[in-house]
């Protein structure tokens, strides 16, 4: 084999086993190769294994320097595109007040909405560069992004159209899913809201193929479950696939229903019980684990451990937004995963790398083996548990995208 070039003096290579989802405990299988050579064709890679076993040829040879190394992070589940800011929504929790209740008095998700509905794709796209710039730096090198803060018909499209100009520019894979967020404030006008998204939106979406999946909250303060079935079945007839933010702060049957659906992922499951639990683990979805919430909010953590435990897929994500998850690392994001959601060092790589691909519908990224992208990260010491032991100051020492090396 010839290729175009070696990445070598890796110290030490960690990788998710297996191909496809990991569920349950194999999670917790990671194939750490020390001593270990990679070798890249194209954007691809070609080859993986200990140093000694290589026979071929290469063009040219990067130094690891005696680094760990491990696949590029997948982010599954963020809202990079926001206009304003929720800082008095910030000090109001500080003082005591409650998620719904900044929600119910015009705050919240309807605040960013107001700030964000009538802003133009290339301004929005502006403004979300730089937050996906963090997010890389941090080691992600796939990057799903939802829109939600446009509400309306026009200001979703806006939102979508800013999703895709992020695509185009960035150097990291960008994934887009129109997000069907919040309400109308009027009660009297939901029925048409729904309508609305069911027979217009969801459609214009599918036809210019400004994303690939539809989202839906489904909470007491957003959706019903009713209300989901009609966009879910919206989104399967014009060929997209779904996705749910569910059991948040109350399960109220979104899990249940995404399911049905064969959703790729249902996300945040902090208030998942026994019966969501079982449900998840004797399905192909994947559950989000979200940790940014629990540490920004204080609510309780999503169950990860007794998920993976039942034999559930679990991935984890930032959920990177201006309200309940201001986190701009997706390195941070696995790390708390072990720490609020009680995932073991193996599991967390897992969790925010092959896992993290697999809520995404995709198959080609997030592990290091032959076919495989060629997206990993360089660290910036001998271990690679080093990346899910530190808080704060991701040690990512080089990431490499396709093959070809970042600059930060």
């Amino acid at each position: 084999m010839h290729a175009d070039f070696l990445v070598i003096d890796i110290n030490e290579l960690a990788t998710p086993t297996g191909t496809g989802t990991c569920r349950g405990h194999a999670m917790d299988a990671v194939n750490v190769i020390d001593d270990a050579v990679i070798a890249i064709v194209g954007d691809r890679i070609a080859w993986v294994g200990e140093r000694t076993e290589w026979t071929g040829t290469a063009q040219a040879e990067i130094d690891a320097a005696g680094s760990a190394v491990i696949p590029a992070l997948v982010d599954p589940h963020t809202h990079a595109v926001w206009g304003g800011d929720r800082l008095e929504d910030f000090e109001a929790r500080s003082r005591g007040a409650s998620y719904q209740e900044i929600l119910a008095r015009g705050g919240g998700i309807r605040s960013t909405v107001e700030a964000t509905e009538f802003d133009d794709a290339g301004w929005l796209a502006e403004l979300a560069e730089e937050r996906l710039d963090l997010l890389i730096s941090s080691g992600a090198g796939t990057i799903e992004v939802k829109s939600g803060y446009g509400f309306s018909h026009e200001g979703e499209i806006t939102s979508l159209e800013a999703i895709r100009i992020l695509a185009e520019q960035s150097p990291a894979t960008v994934l887009a899913t129109l997000l069907i967020h919040v309400p109308p404030r009027d009660p009297a006008e939901r029925d048409e809201y729904v309508e609305m998204v069911a027979r217009g939106l969801i459609a214009e979406t599918a036809r210019r193929k400004l994303a690939s999946a539809v989202d839906v909250f489904v909470e007491r303060e957003a959706f019903s479950v009713a209300e989901a079935r009609i966009i879910f079945s919206a989104a399967r007839d014009a060929g997209l696939r779904v996705k749910a933010h569910v059991d948040q702060f109350h399960a109220i049957g979104g899990l249940e229903l995404a399911i049905e659906f064969n959703a790729l992922s249902v996300d945040h499951l902090e208030a998942s019980g026994a019966a969501q639990i079982a449900a998840l683990a004797a399905s192909d979805t994947v559950g989000v684990l979200l940790p940014g919430v629990t540490l920004h909010l204080g609510i309780p953590a999503a169950p990860g451990r007794a998920l993976i435990d039942a034999g559930a897929a679990v991935a984890v994500g930032t959920d990177l937004n201006p309200g309940s998850s201001p986190l701009f690392s997706t390195q941070l994001a696995m790390a708390l995963a072990v720490r609020l959601n009680r995932l073991t060092v193996c599991e967390a790589l897992t969790a925010a790398t092959a896992n993290a691909a697999a809520a995404l519908g995709l198959r080609d990224t997030g592990r290091l083996a032959p076919g495989q992208r060629a997206d990993f990260i360089i660290s910036d010491g001998p271990d690679w548990r080093d990346l899910v032991y530190t808080l704060g100051g991701a040690p990512v020492e080089r990431l490499f995208l396709g093959g070809k090396e970042l600059t930060f």
